[in-house]
């Protein structure tokens, strides 16, 4: 069972998460009239998207509501409200996905039954096309409702799976936390440039613009970052004496970089008991 306008796919939550998928199954070309959007309190840029491109629209679950694909893009904080009143619309060929993070499988198990369900870890770039989400399904999801996860997916950006449920909180620590690492990365470059004589604004424009510029090389690039970056760093050079210090074993980037994804991997496990 995939989805339909009779089973039709349907958005719990459409804020920045959500309204990223919800923009890019569209562009990707599905049937808007097999969505529904299920959000108590739609936002401008919701009301406006369901004008002009006829998804429909609802503040709770209606009557006779059967989903082929339930997607739950919610906080963590409100799932043990808002389940139990979306269990009339899940049906033993119903998949459900969920793309909220802390919230394990076991509980949407007990309030929608023995059904298919996904966890999914996006990230913020799916808002540009560029996301990387990794999926992990329970053992009631077949082949054909994998792919349709796929599917959903691939409209944003990039998708993996896992195969055990426990390597969500590491996946959470890599890829959906790991944009705001990469933000502060723009910003202590930017410092650092100050401190080395630039004027402020100037600063922040190349270290923004390195960063993207970057990201966009390692993007279209077959060759392993660690190729790149040796691309960049001339024998006794100026790349070479920065990342003699990036680099250094016991206070370098890497042994920093290992202890914040250690502690949000800790924080993720914390968030789902």
């Amino acid at each position: 069972m995939s989805f339909s306008k009779e089973r039709p796919l349907v958005l719990v939550g459409a804020g920045k998460m959500g309204g990223a998928m919800l923009a890019g199954w569209l562009a990707a070309g599905t049937d808007a009239g097999s969505i529904l959007v299920i959000d108590p309190k739609p936002s401008a840029e919701l009301l406006e998207m369901v004008s002009a491109s006829g998804i429909r629209h609802a503040e709770a679950v209606t009557d006779g509501l059967k989903a082929g694909v339930l997607l739950v893009a919610l906080k963590p904080q409100v799932m043990a409200d808002v389940l139990p009143g979306l269990a009339p619309a899940v049906d033993a060929h119903t998949l459900v996905i969920s793309v909220a993070a802390g919230t394990p499988v076991a509980a949407f198990r007990k309030a929608f039954g023995d059904v298919a369900i996904v966890r999914v870890m996006p990230n913020t770039p799916s808002q540009v096309g560029r996301g990387m989400s990794v999926a992990y399904a329970n053992d009631r999801a077949d082949r054909a409702q994998r792919a349709t996860v796929d599917r959903l997916l691939t409209a944003i950006g990039v998708s993996d799976w896992i195969e055990h449920e426990e390597q969500i909180d590491a996946v959470t620590a890599v890829s959906g936390s790991g944009p705001a690492y990469v933000f502060y990365l723009v910003e202590a470059l930017a410092a650092a440039g100050v401190k080395a004589g630039l004027p402020e604004d100037l600063a922040m424009r190349i270290a923004r613009q390195t960063v993207c510029g970057a990201g966009e090389l390692l993007y279209r690039s077959d060759l392993p970052a660690a190729e790149l970056r040796q691309n960049v760093t001339s024998p006794n050079g100026t790349t070479a004496a920065a990342l003699a210090v990036l680099m250094e074993p016991d206070s370098g980037l890497q042994p920093v970089m290992d202890k914040a994804v250690a502690a949000a991997r800790k924080r993720s496990q914390e968030l789902a008991g």
